[in-house]
């Protein structure tokens, strides 16, 4: 359990790193994220990136488990 945690850590600190490159392919601004604008406020909930991470997730989880 602990060498799990260790390499999602790890995963989660490369995609941290490598997020500007990522949103420059387009990834972060998917349809179904949320973005509101107005003034000097800004509000983003990623909807669709969420929905997409989750799924890209469950699905490693599970051909792992196998």
């Amino acid at each position: 359990m602990s060498r799990l945690l260790i390499i999602v850590g790890l995963l989660l600190v490369v995609i941290g790193l490598l997020w500007p490159v990522i949103e420059k392919v387009g990834f972060g601004r998917l349809p179904g994220d949320i973005v509101i604008e107005r003034g000097n406020f800004h509000f983003y909930l990623p909807l669709g990136t969420s929905l997409l991470v989750s799924v890209i997730l469950s699905l490693i989880f599970w051909i792992l488990s196998r």
